[in-house]
């Protein structure tokens, strides 16, 4: 009898140790790290003479995308647009534009109730999410604040910018933890950096999604004392400085010296996920909000435009991947796909059904691992501009000027308009254009 109860005792162990295995969730942890105001050129693994190995490391392990986009040249709406899967033109704030810290008009603007976030989702799920950085999608009331909007973990900023030292929007608060503002001094990328490991090394009993959003290499916003004023300025370290003497303009020498920092940051998360055990289970996602601004060092060669412009150089941004297990090392891809394809495919990786929230953006977890993507659409708008690319082709319409079309195949610099020329695909690209902003928009 004791015989058999014994065997009965380890047969219930034995099941419920079984049972334990099959239940652990296997599903991938997903860190997207997302940079402010970097464009093609200022990576060298895209052929920068700014140094970011770690950053590169990623490539090499992983995949490089050549045709990757975002919504927008904007941070806000190029926000939104990674955060909820749609068009910046569904937003019910019409978040065509940045907010603006400051102003009395954008205090209740932003990501609204109801505008359903993959963090959200990935959350009602079993994920544990965080979001450590910049927001920039509300600020002010606790309503508009990261953790009303799916993120269990919020370290950061809400506004456009910060002083990268004092954590300040010139002088005002804007550093929170949780929806408290939290006074903090450091330097805003080694601060980001540090709570971004803290959050990968805490104990963990289900898989995570950590949204890490440096705010460089974008400046700073300081306090000019002498005129009572906030004002725009780069605000590098002196060690990072040094590093990055080589390059000559001392505008583009600042910049070069902050995506150093920004790059030694992205060193020091891969090592602790490597460290912690969790790198081989982690898609590691690196990429822009928008193409970066010459004005403050920034480079987006060999495309034409910037950031608030919507040719390519401010929407066509660099992003690298890595996803040990199912994306080849060294891999480069053509395919035209963006930023608003990351809730759907997100989705995909955790196992949640992604139609019942309609986006705008596709599934493109076969096509980061080599598969060939059917031709598409991809709209872009500004409150200004708006563009269609599909296949080769590009039409883009700007305020006060005839619009354009160009063959993205030849001309990647987007210096000949062939809307003359190529009259019929023009009116073709136009139609289709003006019929999808119809649709979004709801007009």
């Amino acid at each position: 009898m004791k015989v058999a109860m014994c065997c009965m005792v380890f047969a219930v162990v034995l099941f419920s140790g079984c049972s334990t295995m099959e239940m652990k969730d296997e599903r991938p942890n997903i860190v997207l790290i997302f940079t402010d105001d970097q464009g093609m050129n200022d990576l060298s693994c895209f052929g920068s003479e700014i140094k970011t190995p770690n950053i590169d490391s990623i490539a090499h392990q992983g995949v490089k995308f050549t045709s990757w986009y975002v919504a927008s040249s904007i941070c806000t709406p190029s926000r939104y647009s990674l955060m909820t899967g749609h068009y910046p033109s569904r937003s019910k704030d019409r978040l065509l534009g940045p907010l603006m810290f400051l102003e009395e008009k954008d205090k209740s603007r932003g990501l609204q109730k109801g505008e359903t976030t993959i963090a959200e989702v990935l959350g009602d799920s079993g994920y544990e999410t965080a979001l450590i950085g910049k927001w920039h999608l509300g600020h002010g009331a606790k309503k508009m604040l990261p953790v009303s909007h799916g993120f269990q973990k919020f370290r950061g900023h809400t506004g456009g910018c910060i002083d990268y030292f004092t954590m300040r929007y010139g002088i005002t608060q804007d550093w929170y933890h949780g929806d408290q503002h939290k006074d903090t001094v450091g330097y805003a990328t080694d601060v980001i950096t540090d709570d971004a490991i803290e959050f990968i090394t805490g104990k963990k009993e289900k898989p995570f999604f950590l949204y890490l959003a440096y705010n460089a290499p974008h400046f700073g916003k300081g306090w000019d004392v002498g005129r009572q004023q906030v004002i725009n300025f780069m605000q590098a370290k002196d060690n990072d400085l040094k590093a990055v003497q080589h390059i000559e303009d001392p505008i583009r020498r600042q910049f070069a010296a902050m995506v150093k920092s920004l790059d030694d940051g992205v060193g020091r998360v891969m090592k602790a996920l490597e460290e912690s055990g969790q790198s081989e289970n982690t898609l590691v996602i690196f990429m822009a909000d928008n193409g970066a601004d010459y004005k403050y060092g920034g480079s987006n060669k060999p495309f034409r435009g910037q950031k608030a412009t919507l040719f390519e150089g401010g929407i066509r941004v660099p992003c690298v991947m890595k996803f040990p297990g199912r994306i080849k090392p060294g891999s480069v891809s053509n395919e035209h796909v963006g930023s608003i394809d990351l809730f759907p495919t997100f989705c995909k990786l955790a196992g949640i059904d992604s139609s019942k929230f309609s986006p705008d953006g596709h599934d493109i977890s076969q096509t980061i691992q080599g598969e060939t993507m059917p031709e598409r659409e991809m709209l872009f708008e500004l409150h200004n501009a708006s563009a269609l690319r599909v296949g080769d082709w590009k039409y883009l319409k700007m305020d006060n000027q005839n619009p354009m079309l160009f063959n993205l195949a030849k001309d990647k610099e987007e210096k000949n308009d062939l809307s003359k020329e190529n009259a019929s695909v023009f009116m073709k690209m136009k139609k289709r254009h003006d019929e999808l902003l119809r649709e979004i928009s709801g007009n």
